[in-house]
């Protein structure tokens, strides 16, 4: 039979599990399913008495009971499923065979008539609430149920059934199968027993003779052709609905046979019915149905002895082929053995794989996995699967294979060169700057300790990693510097890490969040948005592409489905989520011709409109609607620039050869038809879509253009119709051209005006720390976004509109981003591309009032071709994180055009592998006051540079707790505060440094000579073995003259009794052992625990401004939640401290404002742990602004 929907295709499923025999008893009993909105008791027999307005009428039965309460679901996912079958499985003989009635509450005890609800209840299957049946925005309730049975029918009833009858001779004749039969009869008085009454089992019918035709039938007669049997007195009709309910049409309906090929015995009429004569209802008939775009569907005609069998088939859209998991990269010596898996989902399901190897045919076969054995070097390079079917044909994206000699190391043990900045009272005169090469190793994959099992997926990842470090003292100014460097890598496994995207979704046009919203990734919720629309979402293992629909219970905005990227190295990637405000629906009439328009862009005419047919509109069973609709069309209009950003999806579908290509809009629309009355969504048929010709600049495209619909589990566009092109007049006499198309609108509700664009490029961004453009400098996780803007008429440079959407995050080696670009004309396509990290827009190279090429990334003349933009270009008041381009291809022939920015499509490897020196456009944070050392050097950006060692910074991976102390100011001016950070407790890092915060304090905006600073320090815990904890000593040191005033009153007495203490005789500064627990802004301590540091550090950082254990503010509330207040008055003006002195002459000696430190330093013991022999050494030279130092 069809697949049924909701309440009907779980009735069946329960049905068919509880056995032949109970589908009989159901239709001696004749059981009705009642439906009802708000009622609490439901009984078997609907010729007694109704007990809605009398509940109690049950318990007058003195040979009846009720049983306890049952709940065995929840309303998460479809809804709240109480099911008979479940509740026997859980509870075994607690629920008697038969129950005669059920009553249902929620768990809050709420009668379900009292809900307001649409509930379903049949004593015989249980009871149960569609979520999907509810009003918009609510789901169902949590209910439990009990159910009313005999007395004496619970666990402790005896076993009353009488001995298994024999087994019955076998029906089956001569090739069949057939069902062999045996009863029981129940012996109890009062109650029903438990269990079946009738058992069967198959069995097969006698060998045989030999003949010429070998097919026996147990009903009517073999056919000539000897593939089926035929029953001339019956009849078969049926009633095909394609997907959204709609009648399906020219269905084609085909007996599958004893032979491979199926045959054609029908096609369905205009009303999706058919008619076949002649099939017998033996139960053995199969009948195929299919349908262009849809999924076949195989029905068999059911076992009667009547005349005519009716069925009704309900049809599911095709599921075009997508990949699941790509093959994995290997590292591998020769000799060994590969293995590469490639998975790939549809409906129906590919029925080929072929795999290649540098772009060529490896081999055909009908497996997706691919085995290479006995390695040689020549087999190395990158290998990809392509699958196909009826659903159409993808490929995965490429592996490569690295295969290294025997003795060949698979990782370098030299490590690379990698500089960090020192602090800046840490002037290396030897080197002439403030950096130091401290090494670091490749990020690759290597080949380690590997079984000799076959596997898609490696038991045991390997990496290559720090395998020897070493440690060396620099001389700073009136202190050593202790720094671990990177001596030997090696080969090792990889650090564990996982993948998170956060973000806010917010109106794209007023910034409102979508507060309580919900978000779902392959139909299944997988997070919601807060009150501010903030979201987290874990990135689930081997996702290869992450698409999430946010859905707005409130209505008011557009569900909107992106492709979100995230970092597959793992840590978190901020995304900022721009929704479009659902339009206000209009009042149509179904049996009229309503036309809508779709455009946005005051004074231009609409780009586009749909045209509904009278009587167009069905319901969700496929019945003609005839009523009001309330229609609700919003439009992206890609006039409009602003609007970009709301783009859903990342605009790409999957071409013939299974290749994944671009798109370029023209706009795209979401539909929204419901009942004016109940509400009820509803399906339109032969919808007519007009697009104006005028409205398409680039001719080439009129012959191109195409309707789309969005796939929102793959994130991929599919084709929905061809645009044909039909004179009509517009108004009394205007005639235009327009693209006409006709679609129907079912399941799918957004749509997509586009053409297919080959011409396309990539382009090389770098994002930095600073603006200092180093390789060292390079952030990760950053989110770059392209903007490519469509070319008005004769490719002017003035761009009308904007035509794709894409986003990048940064890796090691910045990001390519995909881009549509022309040979022949410079300024045929332009872009406009950003950056974002954590919801802070970085800054592009400023283009004017001077150009400069080297601070560019970019040299001449290159440079001058592309016509670099930043946006403040020819207003300095507009914000500067943005730049445009003209996305110029490089020339074949030209050397200065082949080493970037620009890449031609097939270099994309080219691209991603470029040298730091190779040409690239650059963004950079805006440099606060701030820096931060780590004795143990770790890149907050790439999880796996975690290293193994005592005085790491952060002690276990993949669970970084950020601590922050909030210390006010009384001064004239703002200040720099450093902690300074050593172990206190540990054996193994007592007295050692495990690094160094610089920060400067932010003015409040109401006290002018007040100030306040969040200081990081690092937390107390474990350290990185697991094995004990080590309470970090930490220095809170002001610079300049200051004196500290108070101590948060509960933090000083949460030190005081939890010891050891730390001596604090120095006034000028702060000293404590780091508290263990999470004490929060009643102490002035902020602490946050995640699986991504810079999340922590964002989070604590928000509840430290706003002073608050649970809010977020980037606003300074000095006077909020305060651990320590000093008081620092002005300097003198004859005496400078080091970091004045380092400003004025960086690089060189200063014995006298050394000295001047050393004066007013005291000794280590004053401040040292009690019962301690070691000292802690201050830092005389105290922290100041940053000089802005290059190089």
């Amino acid at each position: 039979m069809g697949q049924g929907s909701g309440v009907k295709g779980w009735q069946q499923r329960s049905a068919a599990r509880m056995g032949q025999s109970a589908c009989v008893l159901f239709l001696i009993l004749g059981f009705t399913m009642k439906t009802t909105t708000g009622q609490g008791t439901w009984r078997r027999d609907s010729s007694r008495v109704s007990t809605e307005n009398n509940p109690e009428i049950y318990h007058t039965d003195d040979d009846y009971e009720w049983t306890t309460w049952f709940n065995v679901d929840h309303p998460g996912g479809r809804g709240d499923y109480e099911q008979l079958d479940a509740i026997r499985f859980y509870y075994r003989a607690r629920v008697c065979v038969s129950p005669r009635a059920l009553e249902a509450r929620t768990t809050d005890w709420v009668p379900a008539r009292s809900t307001g609800e649409r509930v379903h209840a049949d004593p015989a299957l249980g009871f149960w609430c569609s979520n999907a049946e509810q009003a918009p925005g609510r789901n169902c309730s949590n209910y439990a149920v009990r159910f009313l049975c005999p007395k004496g029918s619970g666990e402790s009833a005896p076993v009353v059934w009488g001995p298994w009858s024999g087994w019955s001779v076998c029906p089956a004749q001569c090739g069949q199968v057939g069902v062999q039969v045996r009863s029981r009869i129940c012996q109890a008085q009062n109650h029903p027993c438990s269990g079946p009454t009738v058992e069967g089992r198959p069995c097969k019918g006698p060998d045989c003779p030999g003949t010429s035709c070998s097919l026996q039938c147990i009903m009517g007669r073999v056919n000539a052709e000897c593939d089926s049997c035929m029953c001339q007195d019956h009849l078969v009709l049926g009633s095909v609905r394609g997907a959204g309910g709609l009648p399906a049409p020219s269905a084609a309906v085909l007996l599958s046979g004893l032979s491979s090929a199926s045959k054609l015995l029908t096609l369905t009429d205009h009303n999706g019915h058919f008619r076949v004569p002649g099939l017998c209802p033996d139960g053995n008939t199969t009948l195929t149905v299919s349908l262009k775009d849809h999924s076949p569907h195989t029905v068999t005609v059911p076992l009667s002895s009547e005349h005519t069998s009716v069925l009704s088939i309900q049809l599911q859209r095709a599921e075009k082929l997508h990949v699941l998991n790509n093959p994995e990269s290997k590292s591998r010596r020769v000799g060994q053995t590969a293995a590469f898996c490639c998975k790939v989902a549809g409906s129906p399901e590919p029925e080929q794989y072929e795999w290649f190897h540098n772009g060529n045919l490896l081999e055909k076969n009908t497996d997706s996995t691919l085995v290479l054995r006995e390695l040689s070097l020549d087999q190395a390079g990158q290998y990809y699967c392509r699958a196909s079917g009826p659903a159409g044909a993808i490929k995965s994206k490429a592996a490569t294979l690295t295969i290294l000699g025997q003795n060949e190391p698979s990782c370098h043990p030299q490590p690379e060169s990698h500089l960090i900045r020192l602090p800046h009272d840490c002037y290396q005169n030897a080197s002439a700057s403030l950096y130091y090469d401290v090494g670091k190793c490749p990020t690759a994959s290597c080949n380690g300790q590997l079984d000799n099992g076959i596997r898609c997926k490696d038991s045991v990842a390997y990496c290559c990693g720090v395998s020897k470090m070493e440690e060396r003292q620099l001389t700073c100014q009136g202190y050593q510097l202790p720094i671990m460097v990177v001596t030997t890598c090696g080969c090792q496994r990889c650090v564990e890490t996982r993948a998170f995207v956060r973000g806010r979704a917010v109106a794209a046009d007023t910034g409102e969040p979508m507060r309580f919203g919900h978000i779902y990734m392959n139909g299944v919720r997988v997070s919601r948005t807060g009150y501010k629309g903030t979201f987290s979402i874990q990135v689930p293992p081997e996702t290869e592409r992450l698409v999430v629909t946010f859905v707005d219970h409130m209505q008011k905005f557009v569900n909107t489905t992106k492709v979100l990227p995230f970092n597959t190295r793992g840590g978190a990637v901020y995304h900022e989520i721009r929704l479009l405000r659902k339009k206000a629906p209009v009042t149509i009439s179904s049996t009229e011709t309503n036309t809508l328009d779709l455009g946005e862009v005051e004074g231009q005419d609409p780009m586009a409109s749909i045209q509904i047919p009278p009587n167009s509109f069905y319901k969700q069973n496929g019945e003609v609607f005839v009523g009001n609709v309330q229609a609700s069309v919003t439009f992206l209009d890609p006039r409009d620039v602003s609007t970009a950003t709301a783009a859903q999806s990342d605009l790409n579908f999957v071409g013939s050869e299974g290749d994944t290509l671009p798109l370029r809009t023209y706009g795209m629309f979401s539909v929204d038809f419901t009942d004016e009355e109940s509400g009820e969504a509803l399906n339109a048929g032969e919808v007519k879509v007009s697009l104006d010709s005028e409205q398409v600049k680039m001719l080439e495209h009129l012959s191109t253009m195409k309707l789309w619909s969005l796939n929102p589990e793959t994130g991929l566009w599919e084709e929905e119709a061809s645009l044909k092109m039909e004179k009509k007049k517009r108004g009394k006499r205007e005639e235009r051209t327009f693209l006409i198309g006709n679609m129907e609108i079912r399941e799918r509700r957004l749509f997509n005006l586009d053409v297919p664009e080959n011409r396309r490029c990539y382009v090389k961004v770098r994002s930095f720390r600073s603006e200092r453009f180093m390789p060292s400098e390079q952030v990760e996780g950053v989110v770059m976004t392209l903007i490519n803007m469509e070319p008005s008429a004769g490719y002017s440079t003035n761009p009308r509109a904007w035509g794709r959407f894409d986003s990048v995050v940064t890796g090691p080696n910045g990001a390519c981003l995909p881009a549509f670009c022309d040979e022949q004309k410079a300024d045929a396509y332009s872009a406009f591309i950003m950056a974002n990290l954590g919801g802070e827009e970085l800054e592009a190279v400023a283009s004017s009032p001077k150009l400069n090429p080297n601070t560019v990334g970019v040299p001449q003349p290159y440079l001058g071709k592309l016509n670099y933009r930043r946006t403040d270009h020819d207003d300095p008041r507009v914000k500067k994180t943005a730049f445009s381009v003209n996305v110029a291809k490089p020339g074949p022939n030209v050397a200065e055009e082949a080493n970037g920015p620009v890449y031609s499509f097939e270099n994309l490897k080219d691209c991603e592998e470029a040298s730091f020196s190779a040409a690239h456009f650059r963004f950079s944070r805006v440099e606060g006051d701030r820096y931060d050392y780590n004795t143990v050097p770790f890149n907050e950006d790439d999880p796996m540079s975690w290293t193994e060692d005592y005085l790491s910074w952060w002690p276990k991976p993949m669970e970084y707790r950020a601590c922050y102390i909030k210390v006010k100011i009384n001064a004239p001016h703002e200040i720099n505060v450093r902690s300074r950070n050593m172990g206190g407790t540990h054996p193994k890092t007592v007295g050692q440094l495990y690094g160094l915060r610089d920060t400067r304090s932010i003015r409040d905006m109401d006290q002018s000579t007040v100030s306040a600073v969040c200081l990081e320090f690092k937390c107390s815990g474990m350290l990185y073995d697991q094995d004990r904890v080590d309470r970090t000593l930490v220095k809170v040191i002001p610079q300049g003259s200051c004196k500290r005033d108070n101590v948060n009153s509960m933090l000083q007495e949460y030190l005081v009794n939890h010891l050891p203490l730390a001596v604090n005789n120095d006034t000028n500064e702060f000293t404590m052992l780091a508290p263990l627990d999470p004490l929060g802004h009643n102490y002035g301590i902020y602490t946050v625990t995640d699986q991504d540091p810079r999340t922590a550090k964002e989070i604590a950082l928000g509840r430290c401004f706003d002073g608050t254990s649970d809010g977020t503010s980037r606003v300074m509330k000095s006077n909020q939640g305060v651990a320590l207040t000093f008081t620092c008055g002005d300097r003198e003006v004859t005496r400078q401290s080091v970091f004045q002195a380092l400003q004025n002459s960086p690089g060189q000696s200063l014995p006298s404002a050394v000295r001047e430190g050393q004066r007013r330093r005291q000794r280590g013991g004053a401040n040292a742990v009690r019962n301690s022999r070691r000292r802690s050494t201050r830092d005389p030279a105290v922290s100041g602004r940053r000089p802005q130092t290059s190089g």
